[in-house]
């Protein structure tokens, strides 16, 4: 959730982490806060809400030093405000924390008994005055820090910084990423992920579970516990260009515009136009010999999931069980030795879906993830990764990031039928062909904006609820519609299997709730056009989305219709996912909302 950042400099480094802190945004806007050595002595300054009112603050009172650390914070413990701001500190430490300490009552009541005065209402605090603690026992920060990390129990990435030390920075993995940025001259930096040191280094160490690390002007020493561990330096291929908005009003909609392009790096990968083939990367396992699928996520991944298994199960009869990361690993469901469990994620540090993923790899499941960041936690642990090619997301709302696991989940389904002998080399090449034309189809489906924001401003914007329907692989898609509506607009609204209606979604049914049916034609159309039927019958206000054949049969009964081309009903749900998208980033804009840092809503979720 929250975003962390750490610099020891050769000049002023307030801009500097407010500039990396920009970045961070996305992770947590509850408050911010900066803090940095100021001859000796730890200064602050926090606020808050959003990153402007800190700088706001700095503006009014400056504060000067070459070593600090900052913080944009998604509250856990303790309501926002500045009081529970980070950097929490001490007289001898100031920290900034990711995650959650969750033996912090234990701790604070061990503290207390020692006299510790606690100012916040985090858990953060405990480590400042346990670090504080130690430091007052006479042991150097090493020590302290070695010690500390033994005592807390959790999942956290932390920063420190010491009073009266210029010349390091500390920093603490379990189950939060963290990175190490390794400058020129006497520059180094540590951040939550390589998007946040991207403008001022690619050389890049991720740091491992239970690493702690000493930053000097000089480089990182990592330890486990008391003995010195190496980790690799890696070249990151983000740079600060690819953060901004560009000519858009909003990173989601500057995302979902970046569709086509991302879709179509992520199919080279794992297509080849030319002999109209999937392929993947060499796998640990045999395709015939797996007995079933496992795949879990969360949130807007979970739904790829949902989606994909209606591919594997019809592409390459294969049973698909899929499961909520947050059941799985508390479920712990029996799983069969041979199988497979594919784990999606974005940031790949999706807490509950590491933890599912460990669970299944205990299960002697072998772990394939689909990510975003090939260097992160999950990918880490997984025995295969096939990336997505989506680029920096920093929209909360999940939009490329979402097609692109698709596109790739899609590529595997069709790699797992041909291996298996369902699909034919014919019904391989004209699903490849349906892929190689998706981008072009995206692209035209983006391109309708006046549409967009005429049924969003008229329809949408207005309803207290709003209903989405959808059958086939098409209920997934209608779920996502459900789920990005009610994030960045705030109007409730649920998803639907048509099917479902008439066993209760339908006593909601009147003229002032729009339902939203996802209708491509397909084998299964005459029993949405029935679905739908059924609502205009009691009056429901329907909106449409469908292609020419779909919109002839049934558009003349809607309030609204959002004609797509024509596609492969396999690729359908790939295209019918942009005009939701599109639907709900209108309504919110229609609405006034803030459509990249929705309420209560972070990216990347590492906290339970």
């Amino acid at each position: 959730m929250c975003g962390i950042i750490g610099i020891i400099g050769k000049a002023p480094v307030t801009p500097l982490l407010i500039d990396a802190l920009k970045r961070l945004e996305y992770r947590g806007y509850d408050s911010a806060g900066v803090a940095t050595l100021v001859n000796g002595h730890i200064e602050r300054r926090r606020a808050e809400g959003k990153l402007v009112n800190l700088e706001a603050r700095l503006a009014d009172k400056p504060l000067p030093g070459i070593i600090g650390i900052g913080h944009t914070r998604w509250a856990t413990h303790g309501k926002p405000s500045e009081r529970n701001a980070h950097p929490i500190a001490t007289d001898r430490v100031a920290i900034v924390h990711n995650g959650i300490i969750e033996n912090f009552q234990e701790l604070k009541d061990e503290l207390t008994a020692e006299g510790k005065r606690f100012d916040s209402d985090t858990d953060t605090e405990v480590v400042a005055q346990l670090l504080t603690s130690y430091l007052e026992q006479q042991m150097s920060p090493e020590a302290a820090m070695g010690k500390a990390m033994a005592r807390l129990r959790g999942a956290f990435a932390l920063v420190v910084l010491f009073s009266g030390r210029h010349d390091i920075l500390m920093g603490a993995r379990r189950g939060s990423s963290l990175a190490v940025g390794y400058g020129e001259g006497g520059e180094m930096y540590i951040g939550t992920d390589a998007l946040a040191l991207a403008p001022f280094t690619k050389r890049v160490t991720y740091l491992e579970d239970d690493d702690w690390v000493v930053l000097t002007g000089n480089g990182a020493t990592i330890f486990q516990g008391t003995k010195e561990v190496k980790r690799e330096i890696r070249q990151s291929g983000i740079s600060g260009a690819m953060m901004g908005k560009g000519n858009h009003r909003h990173f989601m909609l500057k995302e979902i515009y970046e569709q086509p392009t991302v879709i179509g790096d992520t199919l080279q990968t794992y297509l080849d136009p030319a002999t109209r083939s999937v392929s993947l990367p060499a796998l640990p396992f045999d395709w015939n010999k797996v007995s079933r699928i496992t795949m879990t996520a969360c949130g807007t991944a979970y739904y790829a999931c949902m989606v994909a298994k209606y591919w594997f199960e019809k592409l390459a009869r294969l049973p698909v069980e899929t499961e909520v990361a947050s059941e799985l690993r508390y479920r712990e469901p029996p799983m069969i030795e041979g199988g497979v469990c594919i784990a999606v994620s974005q940031s790949g540090e999706t807490v509950d879906t590491l933890a599912a993923l460990r669970y299944a790899k205990a299960q002697k499941q072998t772990i394939l993830s689909v990510v975003n960041v090939p260097e992160s936690a999950i990918a880490r642990e997984s025995h295969v990764v096939l990336p997505t090619l989506a680029g920096p997301e920093i929209g909360v709302a999940s939009t490329k990031a979402f097609t692109t696991q698709l596109v790739v989940l899609l590529s595997a389904a069709i790699a797992a039928g041909r291996a298996r002998g369902v699909l034919t080399r014919e019904d391989e090449e004209r699903l490849a062909h349906a892929l190689i034309e998706l981008p072009a189809q995206v692209n035209e489906a983006v391109n309708m904006e006046e549409l967009y924001k005429r049924i969003s401003e008229e329809i949408l914007a207005e309803a207290r609820d709003v209903l989405y329907m959808g059958r086939g692989s098409s209920f997934p898609i209608a779920l996502e519609g459900a789920l990005k509506l009610k994030e960045i607009s705030y109007i409730h609204a649920e998803g639907y299997a048509g099917g479902e209606m008439k066993h209760g979604p339908i006593a909601l049914i009147d003229e002032s709730v729009p339902v939203v049916v996802v209708a491509p034609t397909d084998a299964i159309f005459d029993k949405i056009a029935s679905n739908f039927e059924q609502v205009k019958a009691r009056g429901g206000k329907l909106v449409l989305l469908s292609d020419q054949a779909g919109n002839a049969r049934l558009g003349s009964h809607a309030a609204a219709s959002i004609v797509l081309p024509a596609v492969d009903p396999v690729v359908a749900p790939i295209l019918y996912t942009v005009p939701v998208q599109l639907l709900a980033y209108y309504t919110a804009v229609a609405k006034g909302t803030d459509v990249d840092q929705p309420r209560n809503l972070a990216k990347s979720v590492t906290v339970e």
